[in-house]
């Protein structure tokens, strides 16, 4: 038997054969459809349907990522790279830094004040037709972008709150068979690119360790979650006496 391509490989993070990963791309039927649609389809429910938010740590293996609904750059990244390899699409991983200043607002007070002045951040770059197209427009789902983008209405070049983009009224997040971006903009250091984040990883760690860590973890996330969720609250629109509309459902696991 050859040996399986590096870019199609399931890893521990990348657990594509996981029961819950394999019954979602085949309820999905992400199959049945060519190579551009399977993307796009994939990349928009990771984008849309996994929340933006902040997990327990970036070395989450992707079916605890579907498990939480909930993700950033890292964690979203490895849910999409599961799903597109489950999918029999190559990838792979681009790992980078970001200023924390991009955060600001989406993270505030002491969760502000501990993290590092570089973030561990990474895009997925996908193989398409013999080229790589870098996919990082899937890290804001639409409600909350749609609040930001209302909350600071007439601002085209923005940093802040989780994006960091040169028009924050128009970014190219859409999958439309080219790079998307969100976060670029406030990236100050390149890693290169791995066949897995697992590889990246084991290399370069993660964004916090000690105290920090456990900090993070038990008490300063949820925090910063509840302060997301306010923030995509703000989407919510009158739609007559009294009531109110959002756009898109999450995704959640089946009970």
């Amino acid at each position: 038997m050859p040996p399986q391509d590096p870019l199609l490989a399931s890893t521990p993070l990348l657990d594509y054969q996981n029961p819950a990963l394999r019954a979602l791309i085949v309820e999905r039927g992400w199959l049945a459809l060519d190579e551009h649609q399977r993307i796009g389809h994939i990349y928009d429910f990771v984008r849309n349907e996994i929340l933006f938010g902040y997990n327990e740590d970036d070395t989450l293996p992707a079916s605890r990522v579907l498990a939480d609904g909930i993700g950033q750059c890292n964690t979203k990244g490895t849910l999409f790279m599961a799903l597109l390899r489950g999918a029999g699409i190559a990838c792979r991983f681009h790992g980078f830094t970001i200023d924390k200043a991009l955060q600001k607002g989406a993270i505030t007070g002491l969760a502000y004040a501990l993290a590092p002045r570089s973030i561990i951040h990474s895009w997925v770059e996908v193989q398409v037709q013999g080229r790589w197209v870098n996919l990082e427009g899937f890290i804001l789902d639409d409600r909350y972008l749609s609040s930001l983008q209302r909350r600071f209405a007439g601002v085209k070049a923005f940093s802040g709150y989780g994006a960091a983009t040169p028009n924050l009224q128009a970014p190219a997040v859409a999958w439309c068979g080219s790079d998307t971006y969100i976060q670029k903009e406030g990236i100050n250091g390149d890693f290169g690119v791995f066949a897995d984040p697992d590889t990246f990883y084991a290399r370069h760690g993660a964004n916090l360790g000690g105290l920090k860590r456990w900090l993070y973890q038990h008490w300063i996330r949820h925090s910063m979650n509840r302060n997301v969720a306010r923030i995509r609250a703000t989407q919510s629109v009158s739609t007559g006496a009294g009531k109110t509309s959002t756009q898109g459902v999450a995704w959640s696991p089946k009970v």
